[in-house]
């Protein structure tokens, strides 16, 4: 495995500085925001595709960095009921595709994105309850009528560019949120649907991070996020976990993105690494910091040392004979 970072916790910092920072910090592996909610700071499609010269200083900057490139990543909701956001968040999800193709990048990492409740709305909605029956019959609309298709047509798109790793984020707000609507959208779809497994988002909900990755396996995981979550012990038991209120009001939330480390303890992630191992994960490990008790600095440096600690960098011993 190797460790890696979403670069965009540093998006200010210009490429070669800010990859000189990460490898300073032992990291080997970058995540590269292309468009949508990460922004595209590091690398952006719209000029690298089509300015050779600058494409040209952006491979030679990574190159000379040492480093490599674990996925682009591309974060929004291409199936917005509002066909002018749908369409932009389409077209940045589609120029990362190719800029994958441009690089030689098998995968890219996205969100399953969220329609309306009807061909009518204007906003997302994000059904969490199966009653009353109207729940239900937004839930056929929005799989049948356009998630499943939308994938469909997508993936077909990206694999005539070379593209068969897309790693959905199971992310609140969203149709993929867990296990289940993964696989959902991965048996509607085909195998090139996975998950960027990000624990933080499975621990609120009350899902084991351990159980999820024994029930997807190295097959159905494509990428790996590092970010860990507390549960506050005072706010949940009171308001549960279905939590609107602002992430800055951290008092008064049910629970908190923290950096790895400070939601569960070491041992957690010795364990959540030995279980990626045992199902035949051996790829990226990419601190996604939004731990917003600390500054960017130290809450990578905080997530890095825990990891390093963790991760298992060298391959596994495979001649099991005693002497």
């Amino acid at each position: 495995m190797k460790l890696g970072v979403l670069t965009n916790v540093i998006g200010e910092v210009p490429l070669k500085e800010a990859l000189d920072y990460f490898k300073s910090l032992g990291i080997q592996m970058v995540e590269l925001g292309c468009g949508g909610y990460p922004g595209n700071d590091h690398c952006n499609p719209e000029i690298l595709l089509n300015d050779e010269a600058k494409f040209n200083e952006f491979v030679k900057t990574i190159e000379e960095s040492g480093m490599e490139i674990s996925a682009l990543s591309c974060h929004g909701n291409p199936v917005h009921p509002k066909k002018d956001i749908a369409e932009k968040f389409d077209k940045d999800m589609r120029n990362t595709v190719l800029m994958a193709e441009k690089l030689g990048i098998h995968q890219i990492n996205c969100f399953s994105g969220c329609p309306g409740g009807s061909p009518n709305d204007e906003q997302p909605n994000w059904v969490t309850c199966a009653w009353p029956e109207d729940f239900g019959q937004i839930l056929d609309y929005q799989w049948n009528e356009v998630l499943i298709p939308y994938w469909k047509e997508f993936v077909s798109f990206a694999k005539q560019h070379g593209v068969d790793k897309i790693a959905l984020e199971m992310h609140q707000g969203f149709c993929v949120y867990n296990t289940y609507s993964l696989k959902k959208l991965r048996d509607a779809v085909g195998p090139e649907i996975g998950a960027n497994l990000d624990p933080s988002h499975l621990i609120w909900q009350g899902m084991n991070p351990v159980n999820v990755i024994r029930e997807l396996g190295s097959e159905a995981i494509f990428h790996v996020h590092a970010k860990d979550t507390k549960i506050d012990p005072i706010n949940a038991p009171v308001n549960g976990v279905l939590d609107t209120q602002s992430y800055s009001d951290e008092k008064n939330r049910s629970w908190v993105f923290r950096s790895i480390g400070y939601g569960n303890g070491e041992e957690y992630w010795k364990d959540f690494i030995s279980n990626l191992r045992l199902v035949g994960y051996d790829y990226a490990i990419s601190i996604e910091h939004e731990d917003s008790y600390m500054s960017k600095n130290e809450g990578l440096v905080k997530a890095v040392d825990v990891l390093k600690r963790s991760i298992t960098f060298e391959d596994r011993m495979t001649d099991l004979r005693w002497v």
